[in-house]
């Protein structure tokens, strides 16, 4: 036996002060906007799936969950028919899910009513998307929510799953969450639940909202340098919560994840590939150069790319077309967080100094918000290059409406002549409609596009509005 019943149950108890009549302190009482769609799987649960929280290690996913159980609990749900553990801990591992079920209902009798388990990085346990599929099939009373930190598509056994779990994809802290848990005051800015609202703002719309965002400048820069994972945006100290950042990417996820989860065992090699997409994050991938620079082999390579996406710490964007024009391109590589680069590279502030790095950090941020925004209705998200070698740093296409963006995080204000890539698009696709991220708040307004055509305008946002607005509320493009 590992361990007696006791010893299990008090290890179960400690995770569950609910069935003693008490709570979890310290919860952040605002909620995340993925919560949203946590509390609709709480009250109306689609038929036949469970929930699949899914996102990088210490991205607050444990937080969500531990809030959910204290609505489900002040919504009148008995406390012994919730259930929380987490596979982390080392007793619970090696129990495995049956006998941890076994284990609860030994000593919390059921009450009436739906249960619920909460089950914390359940990739950890043999076969459990065999089990969390037989749960859905045969167990209707139980209402499962589970977390991964790694994508189970890259995991044997997927099809035992395929329709059996909804996915809630969980990104770092927006913009506006950050502000929100570093309990920061942001100035008084208008409402904007749509981008497309921005084309019947006035001109003096345009320049009273550039006044009163320009104290969000310098917070959109701190946000850049602490990141958006909630233990790390909480430390005081900048350098601190990168260090903190940095050691928990690389000694947790590159070397104590990977090697037990994908069982990779040529960790230096894979810390070296990744410390190559921290240097040129938010550009095309160049494998052939990466595996030359790194004397490393290609297959090598792609398994150790695909397996940084599983784990969440990458997003990968193909060239926008179809068949060909994406198997034959090269794909565009974001890091998981913009502080992720300058934490590992131990840039401090030196970032801000860096235009290039900055650049390439505030295009990261971006991303991340509009993928975040958007995944669930999206068909896709892509970037362009056309065939004079113009680029549009990202599209998306949200419902079979194509929305370009371009990022451009320089000093002096965006004009039409710096946009040949997104008029090209925007004419060969016939886009009326394009959005250009600037960094100045000045550098903010309408902008036509005559190249595209007489009708098609940009809109110049700039770029700590543009993120603020998306974590603040369910907008439109």
């Amino acid at each position: 036996m590992i361990a007696s019943p006791a010893e299990l149950f008090a290890v179960l108890r400690q995770y569950n002060p609910w069935w003693a009549g008490g709570r979890v302190a310290d919860l952040p009482p605002w909620r995340r906007a993925a919560y949203r769609e946590i509390d609709n799987w709480l009250v109306k649960p689609p038929a036949g799936r469970a929930l699949l929280l899914s996102g990088a290690r210490q991205v607050g996913k444990t937080t969500l969950f531990l809030q959910a159980i204290h609505d489900l609990l002040d919504r009148g749900v008995l406390a012994a028919n919730i259930l929380y553990a987490t596979f982390d801990h080392p007793l619970v591992k090696l129990v495995g899910l049956d006998r941890l079920l076994q284990l609860w209902r030994e000593f919390e009798a059921p009450g009436e009513g739906p249960e619920y388990l909460f089950l914390d990085e359940i990739q950890i346990s043999k076969d459990w998307q065999v089990w969390v599929k037989h749960q859905v099939d045969f167990e209707k009373r139980r209402r499962i929510a589970i977390t991964g930190s790694a994508t189970p598509l890259t995991r044997e056994g997927l099809e035992s799953g395929v329709g059996r779990w909804q996915t809630i994809r969980l990104a770092t802290l927006s913009f506006y969450e950050y502000l929100q848990i570093r309990k920061l005051k942001a100035p008084a800015l208008p409402k904007v639940t749509s981008f497309t609202q921005l084309y019947d703002w006035k001109p003096a719309q345009f320049t009273r909202t550039a006044e009163d965002a320009r104290p969000l400048i310098a917070l959109f820069h701190e946000y850049l340098l602490r990141g958006g994972f909630p233990q790390s945006a909480l430390v005081e100290n900048i350098t601190t919560a990168q260090k903190l950042l940095r050691e928990d990417i690389v000694d947790k996820v590159l070397k104590r994840d990977m090697t037990a989860l994908f069982g990779v065992r040529r960790v230096v090699e894979l810390e070296q590939v990744f410390l190559y997409l921290c240097l040129h994050g938010g550009g095309l991938l160049d494998l052939p150069e990466l595996c030359k620079n790194l004397a490393l082999k290609r297959p090598t390579v792609a398994n150790f790319i695909d397996l940084l996406e599983a784990t969440h710490l990458i997003y990968r964007l193909m060239p926008f077309g179809y068949g060909k024009e994406v198997l034959r391109g090269r794909p565009k590589v974001y890091l998981a967080d913009a502080a992720i680069a300058p934490s590992v590279l131990l840039k401090g502030k030196s970032l801000l100094e860096d235009a290039t790095a900055l650049g390439r950090a505030v295009e990261t941020a971006f991303f991340k918000h509009v993928f975040t925004r958007y995944y669930q209705r999206s068909i896709g998200f892509s970037y362009w290059r056309g065939k004079k070698g113009h680029e549009v740093d990202i599209i998306a296409d949200i419902e079979r409406r194509l929305v370009p963006f371009e990022v451009k995080y320089r000093s002096q204000d965006t004009g039409a002549g710096e946009l040949k890539g997104l008029a090209e698009f925007c004419a060969q696709r016939k886009v009326d409609r394009a959005y250009v991220i600037t960094k100045d708040v000045r550098d903010f307004g309408p902008l036509p596009l005559p190249a595209a055509g007489a009708k098609t305008r940009a809109m110049k946002i700039p770029a700590a509005l543009a993120c603020y607005w998306l974590g603040e509320s369910e907008i439109e493009p």
